[in-house]
């Protein structure tokens, strides 16, 4: 990807002006997607992406990043994960060193070194705090919470209150204030229901699998080297692939692994024989692969 220096996230005029910077780093974003970023952008919302696993959620994110050449900061959501693991913890090892290091000094202020001992130094960001920290009203940080459907309901309810000021007290340091707010994108797959109070605090936006003609320009635009028949073909078949009743459909990410897989085995286009050892880069079950085996000529011919 070229290089960019930061771009004030009020210099998009409209929608289309923010697509055609995505663009140029590749990411092609339908209309809807470009109005919903753009808003967010300039209400200063967070915008809450929601669809199934692989359609462009994450990658928004990290285009949008670059296209602003501010920072991204990911949090990536699993189940049990705490407020701690999300916003700050204390280093342990480094403040045992600096009492080992005080006692061979022989400072006996308990009090002096107690404050010490709960430094900004001796703090370890998370990213919660980290996107509060590094953001300016030039260089806002992006924050990427991803996969928010797989934290749990507390965490979910402690992410909304972060996101309703922007704030983090820390005990025994105070309160940390964003100077000014990140530009925040929360995913999720919808592996459950996300509660409507985050929702009504984000601006929301459903991403669907690409049409057939959009997915062919976006693996064209990642994969130049790729011939425009095997581009056609894989299209053709990713989306045929999708009408199936599969443990788990493939997304756009998956289409761009086997455009990729067959360029590398330097296929021009897409035989039966050729798909059969290359499906492990767009299924990833067993079962899966083995229905898709039975039904090649149709899943390829489309008939």
């Amino acid at each position: 990807m070229p290089q960019t220096t930061a771009i004030p996230a009020s210099d998009f005029a409209s929608p289309t002006a923010l697509s055609e910077a995505l663009d140029r780093h590749a990411y092609l974003a339908d209309e809807g997607l470009a109005t919903a970023c753009f808003l967010g952008l300039r209400m200063r919302r967070p915008l809450f992406l929601e669809g199934e696993a692989g359609v462009g959620k994450t990658e928004l994110a990290k285009t949008l990043a670059t296209v602003l050449g501010v920072p991204l900061i990911r949090l990536q959501c699993y189940e049990g994960l705490d407020a701690a693991q999300a916003l700050y913890d204390w280093d342990f090892p480094r403040q045992l060193l600096h009492l080992r290091a005080a006692e061979a000094a022989g400072v006996t202020d308990v009090q002096r070194l107690e404050s010490e001992l709960y430094d900004r130094r001796f703090l370890v960001a998370r990213p919660l705090l980290r996107a509060l920290e590094t953001s300016s009203a030039d260089r806002p940080s992006v924050l990427l919470v991803d996969e928010i459907d797989r934290a749990d309901d507390e965490f979910e309810a402690f992410l909304l209150e972060v996101l309703s000021d922007f704030t983090i007290s820390i005990p025994e340091l105070g309160t940390v204030r964003a100077e000014h707010p990140p530009v925040v994108i929360v995913t999720s797959n919808r592996t459950r229901e996300v509660h409507d109070a985050l929702k009504r605090r984000c601006l929301y936006h459903w991403l669907e699998h690409p049409a057939f003609d959009r997915e062919v320009a976006i693996i064209r635009r990642r994969l130049p080297e790729a011939s425009e028949r095997l581009v056609r073909q894989v299209a053709g078949a990713t989306a045929r692939l999708r009408g199936l009743d599969l443990l788990k459909t493939p997304g756009v990410a998956e289409s761009l692994d086997w455009t990729e897989a067959l360029v590398a085995l330097g296929a021009r286009d897409l035989d039966p024989d050729t798909a059969a050892v290359t499906l492990g880069a767009v299924l990833k079950y067993r079962e899966d692969t083995e229905r898709v085996v039975k039904g090649l000529d149709v899943l390829l011919n489309g008939s």
